[in-house]
């Protein structure tokens, strides 16, 4: 009985120490698309934006278009270049000014200046969908929040 334990130990190690499907085995690392990281971080900044905006929220909406140059400035250090276009040089060439726009008149907190801004922003991101030929891809000002448990109101202190 010994023996036989003694013989089966090996196997046993080997087969417990064997990594079982490709569960040990080295992962390699998620690499989102350039379109995973419009949606899942681009597009909700500038929705959340706009409702800030809307509320009249200045000190969240700059926040917020804080986030949204970082949001602009990662997915084009992850995807530099996408096909032809450089990515960073054309979110730069049509946002640089409308977000420069933007962050003035939220400083201001001036609600028809945020509006034409935002708009202006809004515009600028479906000229660069259009310029890379995908058109089809068209951002409007919220109409309504995807952000159900996020109050967008200013705090009342």
């Amino acid at each position: 009985m010994k023996r036989r334990f003694r013989l089966l130990l090996p196997l046993v190690a080997f087969v417990l120490a064997a990594p079982i499907g490709n569960a040990t085995a080295q992962q390699k690392p998620y690499n989102p698309s350039l379109g995973d990281l419009m949606t899942a971080t681009v597009q909700p900044r500038h929705t959340k934006l706009g409702l800030a905006t809307r509320e009249g929220n200045w000190p969240y909406a700059a926040y917020e278009l804080h986030e949204l140059k970082e949001a602009f400035d990662r997915a084009a250090k992850i995807w530099p270049k996408w096909r032809t276009f450089s990515i960073s040089e054309m979110m730069a060439s049509v946002t640089k000014e409308p977000m420069a726009a933007l962050d003035q008149a939220i400083k201001a907190g001036d609600p028809s200046r945020v509006t034409t801004a935002y708009e202006q922003l809004t515009a600028a991101c479906n000229t660069c969908h259009r310029s890379a030929d995908r058109g089809v891809i068209v951002i409007q000002s919220p109409s309504s929040s995807s952000f159900p448990d996020q109050d967008f109101r200013p705090v009342k202190q």
